[in-house]
């Protein structure tokens, strides 16, 4: 027989049998298509090797009036601004005691410092406080001990706890300092303590019996509640000129400002935004490219600040070039709008000439007006559903977006997302972790990107990728937290599990490690015929179609990938294996084969005996980057049994 091409439909298709998908691809990791070729995705490249504390779910881009490019990261424990691969703690101050509210008390060879607290509350295990002022204990707590930033490991009615340690560099923990027998003072009569904002959870949870409620967190005496969700810490973020506007789902609305000396002014944090009628609770902050606007998506009503609870089908608006002014009037375009189909509003994303807001049960359009009513509001479909608050992103004026059974998009008009991984997604996805769900883009291959848990996972650990360009869907595992496509800087960005940003396709490895190490990548085809359906087929050679182009594999070593070779005689037995007898000559070349396959590879002698056949790319050594052609196979006929 001729050697046959194997040439393949572009994508994977997981919605049958593999045999049904004849012709096409079944399984892939770390694989994308590119003019409808697959080939191993690009690696990423740290940011720099400085970590941050907290998981990163929330990245926002800029540049200041100076050209200053800087990246605000918002984690479940903290608030930073990077510039030059180093992070800056910019966490808001929620409340700063006055001098000798607070004293401490040590027990001899103990690390653990006992801090009572005589003015201010609402702190919570897992907060961060700072303290200044505190002179030494007596022995071992030294006041350049007491007097830094610390965790809060327990709270009790007006007391906490903290664990004493050495003076460090910032985001490395120093060593354990133990207290000892003339650590007997107080701290003195100067000590004051700045109380960051409430940290937030970075995975949701339900109570559902002991310690796993309020009481593991907020300490005893809190109370407790079986089943009542603690919400994940998701920020959103938003520029109002060069200035950063922030706010954590829920919480209240706060500002940074570079300044204008000549470096931005990195050792101030961020304040709260105050004004008239400013929201004190909010959901999702955004500012309306067109109009100068900032608008607040689920939050309070009008009234005394912080006196009236979240309305989360509420959206407000600030007067025109006002960040501070909220308060309606005559002279101003404030005001304020209450969705009705839902019962809260998930998200909003800005596209184009319009602002799409998803509820939980539909999906709306709200435009620019002007006076006197400002906004417009338009139903664009019922009955839909998102399944997360960053489940939506834009690629080229089209939205897409992430439902709890199915993708959507819009471009006009709302219509369902053909999708050849639907089953595959949403039959192995965590559902409790919804909330984590994301969605960015990777312009420069033009592709849409989902991050989400499987089934048995806490934490991201998949994502799936459709290509706008090609009309095709793959998929793979990978852990982030967030993620950005931003113009201002070459490559995409993304937080990973390891409390690190890194660049998307600015390597060829994995770049999360130092050295960087391989990244294991590889695409398997669905079963094709290779005998005629009754006798089976005999693949003797193959002549590899692969190219090597941009690996940077160090001397002397040479890119390569792995061919294997997957027989299957019966579409329920296993690669590899017959469920039928075999004479021993026919069983020796039955098995599945590898072969090593180099840039100057041309052909390939096998031994693969069956009547259908799967074929598998893979690679993971470093430095190897490549994409394959069609290779060709030669085929015998080789008899019945």
């Amino acid at each position: 027989m001729p050697l046959q091409k194997l040439q393949l439909r572009p994508g994977v298709n997981r919605e049958g049998t593999t045999l049904a998908n004849e012709g096409g691809w079944f399984e892939c990791d770390k694989v994308r298509f590119r003019s409808g070729f697959p080939e191993k995705i690009g690696g990423w490249a740290a940011l720099s090797y400085n970590t941050f504390l907290g998981t990163a779910r929330s990245l926002w881009n800029w540049v200041t009036l100076k050209s200053y490019n800087l990246l605000g990261v918002g984690t479940n424990l903290k608030f930073y601004v990077e510039s030059g691969g180093n992070y800056y703690d910019i966490t808001p101050i929620r409340f700063t005691s006055a001098a000798g509210a607070v004293t401490f008390a040590a027990v001899d060879g103990s690390s653990t410092i006992t801090a009572t607290n005589t003015s201010g509350s609402g702190f919570i295990t897992g907060d961060f406080v700072t303290f200044t002022g505190a002179v030494s204990l007596g022995g071992n707590i030294t006041a350049a001990v007491l007097n830094q930033e610390y965790e809060i490991t327990f709270v009790s009615s007006t007391t906490f706890t903290f664990q004493a340690r050495a003076v460090s560099p910032v985001n490395a923990p120093g060593a354990v300092v133990l207290a000892n027998g003339s650590d007997v003072g107080n701290g003195g009569a100067s000590t004051v303590v700045a109380y960051q904002i409430n940290t937030g959870f970075d995975i949701y949870t339900i109570g559902t019996g002991w310690g796993a409620g309020p009481w593991s967190r907020l300490g005893w005496g809190s109370g407790y509640t079986t089943g009542v969700g603690q919400q994940l810490r998701l920020w959103s973020q938003a520029n109002f000129g060069e200035n950063l506007l922030f706010s954590p789902r829920g919480g209240a609305l706060y500002i940074w400002q570079p300044g204008g000396g000549a470096t931005p002014a990195y050792g101030t944090r961020g304040t709260l935004v105050s004004g008239t009628d400013v929201p004190a609770l909010i959901n999702q902050i955004m500012v309306s490219d067109a109009t100068r606007i900032v608008i607040a998506f689920g939050t309070n009503d009008y009234g005394t600040y912080g006196s009236t609870p979240l309305d989360p089908m509420l959206i407000r608006w600030s007067a025109q070039e006002s960040y501070t002014n909220w308060s309606p009037a005559t002279t101003n375009q404030a005001g304020s709008y209450r969705l009705s189909r839902g019962s809260e509003i998930v998200g909003a994303l800005q596209i184009r000439q319009e602002i799409l807001v998803w509820t939980d049960a539909a999906v709306y359009s709200m435009q620019y007006l002007g006076a006197p009513y400002i906004w417009g509001f338009t139903l664009l479909a019922d009955n839909i559903s998102i399944i997360s608050p960053n489940a939506m992103t834009t690629a080229n004026g089209v939205a897409y977006w992430m439902g709890t059974d199915k993708f959507y998009t819009y471009s006009g008009r709302v219509e369902t997302l053909p999708c050849a991984l639907r089953a595959y997604v949403f039959d192995d996805i965590n559902r409790d972790q919804q909330a984590q769900f994301f969605a960015g883009t990777n312009e420069g291959y033009s592709e849409v990107w989902w991050f989400y848990c499987s089934t048995n996972s806490n934490t991201i650990d998949r994502y799936v990728i459709f290509n706008y360009l090609d009309r095709v869907w793959y998929y793979g595992t990978l852990g982030r937290t967030a993620w950005l496509d931003s113009p201002v800087r070459e490559f995409p960005q993304a937080a990973t599990t390891g409390n690190l940003v890194v660049f998307h396709e600015a390597a060829v490895d994995n770049g999360e490690t130092n050295p960087p190490s391989p990244i294991n990548a590889y695409i398997q085809t669905s079963d094709f015929d290779i005998g005629d359906g009754h006798n089976y087929g005999f693949v003797w050679r193959m002549i590899p179609d692969i190219t090597f182009n941009g690996s940077t594999t160090p001397a002397p070593l040479t890119p390569e990938v792995t061919f294997t070779l997957r027989p299957r005689f019966n579409p329920g037995s296993a690669y590899g294996t017959s469920n039928a007898p075999m004479v021993a000559s026919a069983q020796s070349y039955a098995t599945q084969s590898t072969y090593t396959v180099q840039e100057f590879t041309e052909i390939v002698y096998t031994r693969v005996r069956g009547r259908q056949m799967a074929f598998k790319v893979s690679s993971d050594s470093l430095g190897t980057q490549w994409q394959l052609g069609t290779p060709r196979v030669d085929v015998k006929s080789d008899g019945r049994r």
